[in-house]
């Protein structure tokens, strides 16, 4: 999977390369987040409506002793900056995606695709759990809810328990199973996020001045509703 792509000939459709509408005034920021190699630029382009923007370079020798390879062996590319997606909801609400880079020499970028984030999903590898604990470090620090969702690389079978172990997750956080090159699996994933950050919403006390994330949270309402039955417009 590391290598694998979704199905892209539908980013040649006209509809799929339509100009946001005019009428989109309400755009919901999301990052997608993990260690290198655990699916994020797939989960974009699997999910986007338009064809994403990617910053995918060669990998080559000289990064073989910077980058960490292990598990990760066959991939021939890597993001260097993030990647972008969108998918419009309706007319007005439109949701952004960003796909963080997942080395650790890019990690610095990391504080600044976070400004502003609605709320994150943390993509993991159960071959590779260590590296997420960084993401999820960054995330708590920054208070970003957040979601786990483990890629299926068809690595070793851990438990639910088990992984929350490992992570050392809080029960209030949602993990779920996912494969990044699917686009209805990918969306599930959305759809989870959005169910959690409307129930943070819905359980924290009115705030006595506007604050983003709250106000961004309780634009979600109609959300969740959008993503789940078919293609979205």
């Amino acid at each position: 999977m590391d290598s694998a792509t979704s199905d892209t000939s539908r980013s040649s459709d006209p509809a799929v390369r339509t100009p946001l509408s005019s009428t989109a005034d309400n755009g919901l920021k999301i990052v997608i987040v993990g260690g290198f190699g655990v699916g994020k630029t797939t989960m974009v382009r699997s999910v986007s409506d338009i064809r994403p923007l990617n910053t995918e370079e060669t990998m080559t020798q000289a990064g073989r002793g910077v980058d960490d390879l292990t598990g990760v062996t066959g991939k021939k590319a890597t993001t260097v900056a993030f990647d972008f997606g969108r998918i419009t909801l309706n007319e007005r609400t439109v949701l952004y995606l960003f796909g963080a880079p997942g080395q650790e020499r890019f990690w610095f970028l990391w504080d600044r695709l976070f400004s502003g984030t609605l709320g994150a999903v943390v993509l993991v590898d159960t071959r590779r759990l260590a590296d997420s604990w960084y993401a999820i470090d960054r995330l708590e620090h920054h208070g970003t809810p957040f979601i786990v969702a483990r890629n299926d690389f068809g690595g070793p079978r851990y438990t639910p328990e088990e992984i929350r172990d490992a992570l050392d997750l809080d029960e209030e956080v949602p993990l779920i199973e996912c494969d990044a090159r699917s686009r209805e699996s990918s969306k599930e994933v959305l759809i989870a996020l959005v169910r959690h950050l409307q129930q943070l919403a819905a359980a924290a006390p009115a705030p006595a001045a506007p604050v983003t994330a709250g106000t961004a949270a309780g634009s979600t309402a109609g959300t969740a509703a959008a993503l789940p039955h078919g293609e979205t417009s």
